[in-house]
């Protein structure tokens, strides 16, 4: 689900406390594209959000969420945005999204970062 070296190559371009930052901006950001797509979807943004989820995943190694919002993506572009399962876009994104924050401590200092930042 987490490409683990993804976020080891991240963690080391950008060091602690570049990382820690980009981690707090991408629970910020992808959070409330997420929140939109499961309470107030919008057919015609599914391929602007879903390429951006889709960037902003797989920059910090979420790889099958990253994977779902492509395939999203190409639907959407396609005029196919109702074959979207939007649902287990969201389920993937959650499931990703606990099994990142279980080991986010091995790469950065959590001070302060609460586990829904």
């Amino acid at each position: 689900m987490i490409d683990w070296d993804r976020v080891v190559e991240l963690r080391s371009e950008i060091g602690e406390d570049g990382f820690g930052e980009v981690v707090d901006l991408f629970l910020d950001e992808v959070e409330g594209v997420v929140m939109r797509l499961g309470t107030a979807p919008n057919p015609e943004k599914f391929e602007d959000d879903l390429h951006f989820l889709k960037g902003s995943a797989w920059n910090l190694g979420f790889a099958a969420f990253g994977a779902l919002c492509q395939d999203g993506e190409r639907k959407a572009a396609a005029g196919r945005g109702a074959e979207i399962d939007i649902a287990a876009i969201l389920a993937c994104y959650g499931a990703s999204r606990q099994e990142f924050m279980a080991r986010l401590g091995e790469f950065c200092s959590t001070e302060g970062r609460s586990a829904a930042a």
